[in-house]
């Protein structure tokens, strides 16, 4: 996806929100925005989902499936949390069974199975926040854009939605982010940006500058993987007929997820510190 001297105002005369904005995205990275309050993140952010169209330039490339999550949920809507989200994996492609059952998942997911048949109108902002960050996630998005979606919510759901996160990105999707909380998945970013006064620049990430942390996991056993494991791992035949894996550890538990689905044995899990493009 490309953004080409891309800009933003409101109305006719009104002065500009972002100028000039060059950026490409590509599949499979997380990429974090960062900036003070009042810059403009928000409005690039409703740009790459596609709920603003830019005044000038060009955006190309938008994955087909792209999920947005607002800072402020409206959760005045009528419908139930499990309504809603069935109603929107319809929207999305799903057969009715599919998106409802889906849409189970995921709240119980985020810890909120218990008020799936609760009205919207009636949920606390933390309860549809949930909501909010469900639906993006419901039908496997090529794009997901996260606009302080962290926001409200609780320690469990926030894990929840870093793993979800990671998840994505190792399954080949592109994630875009700004939250308040410069911990949040730091290190694991690929790209940065920063806005300022209407402009946006490219940043450097922990990833690109030094040393990252690589999982080593020792497995064996199991059934083949025709797909190969999330993160695209490095792997090496081991001793007595193990495999051993050298991943990034960001991808490490999905990688793990996905060899234990298999039925591999899990012999040894490790994390070092290894030199960007090097190996554990």
């Amino acid at each position: 996806m490309n953004l080409a001297r891309v800009g933003r105002r409101y109305g006719l005369r009104g002065p500009w929100v972002l100028r000039e904005v060059e950026l490409g995205l590509s599949a499979g990275s997380l990429v974090r925005i960062t900036g003070s309050n009042g810059t403009g993140k928000s409005t690039l952010l409703r740009l790459l989902a596609g709920i603003d169209a830019p005044t000038e330039g060009r955006i190309t490339g938008r994955p087909r499936r792209t999920a947005y999550v607002p800072e402020r949920f409206p959760a005045t809507l009528p419908f139930t949390a499990r309504g809603f989200l069935t109603h929107l994996g319809r929207v999305q492609g799903l057969g009715r069974a599919e998106a409802a059952a889906r849409a189970g998942e995921w709240l119980e997911r985020f810890g909120a199975g218990h008020f799936a048949g609760t009205p919207l109108a009636e949920l606390s902002k933390g309860s549809s926040q949930k909501v909010a960050v469900a639906q993006a996630l419901l039908a496997g998005p090529d794009l997901l854009v996260l606009d302080e979606a962290w926001t409200g919510l609780d320690t469990g759901a926030r894990e929840q939605l870093d793993r979800a996160v990671r998840e994505l990105v190792a399954a080949g999707g592109t994630v875009v982010f700004v939250d308040h909380d410069p911990r949040r998945l730091a290190g694991e970013a690929d790209t940065a940006f920063t806005v300022e006064a209407g402009r946006v620049r490219r940043g450097t990430t922990r990833r690109e500058d030094g040393p990252r942390t690589r999982a080593r996991i020792v497995a064996s056993g199991g059934r083949p993987l025709p797909g190969g494991l999330p993160g695209s791992p490095s792997y090496e035949p081991g001793p007595d007929g193990t495999t051993v894996y050298a991943v990034d550890a960001a991808h490490s538990d999905t990688a793990l997820r996905a060899l234990l689905e298999a039925s591999w044995h899990i012999h040894e899990l490790t994390t070092a510190q290894a030199l960007r493009g090097g190996r554990l």
